[in-house]
């Protein structure tokens, strides 16, 4: 099995006293690979448990979100910048409106 994890992962399982066979992903693969996880991570959102769980599951989408917009050669500020001038110019998602066409 070949995925992205997150980087302490690799010395967390050698701590507990195990095997990691890893790599580094070279700029393609991990730029596929981060769109890959962040699939994963939204799949996971969505079937957790409760609310406690969906929290742990946002918190891993955001982080992939960042390094992808860092992989785009953005900082998060950029990211943060672009959200929150979209979200001035045609709102957020707060107000729970739903279109009916």
């Amino acid at each position: 099995m070949r995925k992205l994890v997150r980087d302490r992962i690799a010395e967390i399982i050698r701590a507990n006293g195990d095997e990691a066979v890893v790599y580094r992903a070279g700029p393609d693969e991990y730029r596929q690979r981060l769109r890959d996880k962040l699939a994963e991570e939204v799949e996971e959102f969505l079937g957790a448990g409760d609310d406690a769980d969906a929290l742990e599951e946002l918190a891993d989408v955001v982080e992939v979100v960042h390094a992808l917009t860092r992989d785009l050669g953005y900082a998060v500020e950029d990211l943060e910048r672009v959200r929150s001038a979209k979200a001035e110019a045609r709102g957020a998602f707060a107000e729970r409106v739903v279109w009916t066409g």
